[in-house]
């Protein structure tokens, strides 16, 4: 029996990505969980098999609280003996792969799922992208989590091929194919609620509200899009993390009628079966799970043509690409879609029958125990459940 552990800067990371992983490890395996975690997280955890251990790991720049929790990790990592430790964020793989390497962990693997310089400028992006070659240096193993971005990384210098790896075709944890799905009833029950009538076009966008998710840009597209087809809503579903929700309020305000709003939720799913088509015209994704997530429940993707989203959705099969910030392509594929009715069942078909064969949970997360198996591990893995 290994000791493996999983790190990141926010529970949530790990809950998100990693879980089915550590619950597949942990059946013959100890498998120990690190974060900030909340009493409800511990208990959680407990209940699962994976023991958790509370570090303190900022996910801002600060010196010192870095330094605080690079020191920690360097005593937690001294003390357990871990055979494998596993990060995934910029900023727990950054402190966990230096303070593993000086305590001497012999397996050091980190998970690349985006990088949030590539939209930066100046020093501040020379400063973040010597931060990701600092974690591909100390690390002994790289995963990636889609091939456009390992092959972007590559280009940049920042990790060199045969230290990386793509799981599949991509994705770090695939998608639960009992959750996303479609759904009839959830797709009722939602328009229901938000007042949305049966016979209306349901673009929805879910995310994280900043201006590297594009939204403005799907603001914009949607105000002209709204004046043209008086069945086509808008469903935007988020926390504003980026308080532009006035911004996109001005942008929209001759078609706010045609637009919903959900701050947060716990069931992205039924708003998934509730749409029609998603929309992410990010300028930065490291694969965009929502767009698998979406293809699940049978609903086609837009998206920008950039690399991870390159990998998630098949372009002009499972939904139409157009360049980053370029509005007007945004504008043009939406009314593609809604002109053309049959096209959006073809390509939503086509992403379900994708999304089913390439990116399932238990595909992806039988992926990873084949990758553990062949370079970390020296004993056999027992296959995930079923598979």
């Amino acid at each position: 029996m290994k000791k493996i552990a999983f790190i990141a800067a926010a529970p949530m990371s790990l809950k998100a990505f990693l879980r089915n992983h550590m619950l597949a490890l942990s059946k013959n395996h100890a498998v120990y969980a690190i974060a900030d975690f909340s009493t409800k997280d511990l208990l959680e955890l407990k209940a699962l098999g994976v023991h958790p251990l509370s570090v303190s790991i900022p996910r801002e720049i600060s010196p010192l609280r870095d330094l605080l929790a690079l020191g920690s990790l360097y005593c937690l990592f001294r003390r357990e003996h871990f055979d494998v430790i596993q990060s995934v964020t910029p900023k727990a793989g950054l402190l966990a792969m230096m303070a593993g390497r000086i305590a001497g962990v012999k397996k050091r693997i980190h998970w690349f799922t985006g990088q949030v310089w590539v939209t930066r400028q100046g020093i501040m992006r020379s400063v973040l992208r010597s931060a990701d070659r600092i974690i591909a240096t100390n690390a002994t193993q790289l995963l990636v989590d889609s091939p456009s971005q390992k092959f972007f990384l590559e280009s940049e210098a920042v990790i060199s091929p045969s230290h990386s790896t793509v799981l599949g075709v991509g994705s770090i944890c695939g998608v639960d194919l009992h959750r996303f799905k479609v759904d009839p009833i959830a797709r009722e029950r939602i328009r229901s609620q938000l007042e949305i009538p049966e016979n209306h076009l349901v673009f929805v966008f879910l995310g994280r509200l900043n201006r590297d998710k594009g939204i403005l840009d799907l603001a914009s597209a949607f105000a002209r899009l709204a004046t043209e087809f008086s069945h086509a809503t808008l469903l935007v579903v988020g926390p504003d993390e980026g308080r532009i929700s006035d911004q996109f309020n001005l942008i929209c305000s001759d078609v706010l009628a045609h637009v919903r709003r959900v701050d947060y939720t716990d069931s992205p799913e039924s708003y998934l079966a509730c749409a029609d088509v998603l929309v992410l015209p990010s300028y930065r994704e490291g694969f965009g799970s929502t767009v698998i997530e979406a293809a699940a429940c049978g609903v086609p993707a837009i998206t920008s043509r950039i690399y991870g989203l390159t990998d998630a959705v098949e372009e002009g099969v499972t939904g139409l690409m157009n360049a980053s910030g370029d509005v007007e392509g945004l504008y043009a594929n939406m009314k593609m879609m809604a002109q053309d009715p049959a096209l959006r069942i073809r390509m939503g078909n086509a992403a379900l029958k994708r999304a089913r064969s390439e990116f399932s949970m238990e595909l992806i997360t039988q992926h990873y125990l084949d990758f553990i198996k062949k370079n970390i591990l020296e004993k056999n893995i027992s296959k995930v459940s079923g598979k």
